[in-house]
């Protein structure tokens, strides 16, 4: 039997040091840098979606990001995909793939090896769901899922629209429920022997507090103008327009609020984001948690795991 193919992946969740720690493992150990996030594969999405900076990318390969049109679809299908084509790609020139990203769905389905089946995108189901998201409302597409497949709804936060439209739209289109095919398409054995490293802080206070301080620091760096371009295309970046960091200004420029209380909104959703991200990967198995607050330097703890992983020690 083939040995199978080593992957770090390195997640958490949001404003919890993945960005810094992946680039300084991926420089120690030949690595090059595959995004989990479903939102910084947008172009011109930078500010937002805390994409690594030029600067950041320069010092190590990075894939799936900031390669398609805000009007595009991403989901975690196309992710699966792509990153499997990535890693291989990876291997060819002898380095090592790194996995980096807080979007629990599609890392674990990576390294789980869950298969989705290949699904166009029905066009005119799609157009329907987001004409009835705009007409009836979140609440109430949530309502749907939740009728049709409680066991996936449980999973999925009510605000997040394109997650559960893309639910509602292969349902529609196959009869078959997002549950039912993620559970149909677990492998016996997982694809990769994948060592998981997550960041967050012990104390979680401190956690909110880093995100309220991103949040001040994307201010300063242009997040209303980039807010704004999402929110005068809203009609065609469909998957943008849900994504936290956007749609929280769109009552200040409806004159509905003023600046300060989005950006107060925008705080709270992303503490809330980061939550349910601490929700997801808690659950995960086989994590190796490293916490930035430690009195221990984690990115010194974090090259130890990586070592012993790769010399087949752990």
């Amino acid at each position: 039997m083939e040995e199978r193919k080593k992957i770090v992946v390195i997640c958490g969740p949001t404003a919890s040091g993945k960005t810094g720690l992946s680039l300084v493992l991926a420089n120690e150990f030949n690595g090059e840098i595959i995004s989990a996030d479903s939102m910084q594969v947008y172009k011109k999405l930078d500010i937002g979606t805390a994409k690594a900076t030029k600067e950041e990318q320069a010092k190590a390969k990075h894939h799936l990001i900031d390669f398609l049109e805000p009007s595009e679809c991403y989901n975690v299908e196309i992710f699966t995909r792509l990153a499997k084509e990535k890693i291989e790609e990876i291997y060819s020139r002898n380095n090592l793939p790194f996995i980096v990203g807080g979007t629990g769905l599609y890392v674990e389905s990576l390294v789980k090896g869950i298969s989705f089946t290949d699904q166009n995108d029905d066009k005119t189901v799609k157009n329907k769901l987001y004409k009835d998201l705009e007409e009836k409302g979140k609440e109430w597409l949530y309502s749907q899922l939740q009728e049709i497949d409680p066991k996936y709804a449980e999973k999925v936060h009510p605000n997040n629209a394109v997650r559960v439209i893309r639910a509602l739209e292969i349902y529609y289109t196959t009869g078959v429920r997002m549950s039912e095919q993620i559970e149909n398409s677990n492998p016996i054995e997982k694809p990769y022997a994948a060592l998981i490293i997550a960041t967050t802080f012990k104390d979680r206070a401190k956690l909110y507090q880093n995100i309220d301080k991103r949040v001040d620091i994307m201010m300063e760096e242009g997040l209303l103008q980039e807010a704004e371009y999402v929110y005068k295309n809203q009609d065609t970046f469909k998957g943008s327009v849900a994504a936290i960091g956007y749609k929280e200004f769109f009552p200040y420029f409806d004159g509905e609020q003023t600046l300060q209380e989005c950006v107060d909104t925008l705080k709270q959703r992303s503490r809330n984001y980061a939550k349910r991200q601490l929700t997801w990967f808690n659950r995960m198995s086989d994590i190796n948690w490293v916490y930035v607050d430690d009195e221990i330097d984690y990115k010194e703890q974090a090259k130890i795991l990586v070592d012993k992983f790769i010399n087949g020690r752990l």
